[in-house]
């Protein structure tokens, strides 16, 4: 399951769980590129509930996507990730080295509250 939902004007809550098939990415992407399309100096809040590694054919879809999700990016300045599995928050982080401008940090899924402060700015850790 992939769930796009806006949260005010410039900011996505994204649910993540589960194994993502062919058509789930399809059909995911294309929601986050229309939920984002107006959005500048966005903020993403992920929470992965139970991830499991996409098909190979939805991670040839999102490959084949990555010009347009590169641009896509460049509409956010934050993104936390609310994960418990310790390789996706390093793996989280890491993907913010391969978009400029974007800052992402991992989260304990109990630490809601914390990454809600830090994608504010009102840090409270």
């Amino acid at each position: 399951m992939f769930n796009v939902v806006p949260k005010g004007i410039n900011r996505l809550d994204i649910e993540l769980s589960g194994k993502l098939n062919t058509e789930e990415m399809k059909i995911a992407l294309d929601e986050l590129v229309s939920k984002s399309k107006d959005i500048k100096n966005g903020k993403m809040l992920y929470d992965v509930i139970d991830f499991h590694l996409p098909s190979l054919g939805a991670i040839a879809v999102e490959f084949s996507r990555l010009p347009a999700m590169f641009g896509l990016m460049k509409k956010f300045d934050r993104a936390a990730v609310l994960t418990d599995k310790i390789w996706l928050k390093k793996v989280s982080e890491f993907e913010g080295v391969l978009y400029p401008g974007l800052e992402i940090k991992a989260f304990d899924r109990d630490q809601k509250e914390e990454a809600e402060g830090w994608l504010s700015g009102h840090d409270v850790s």
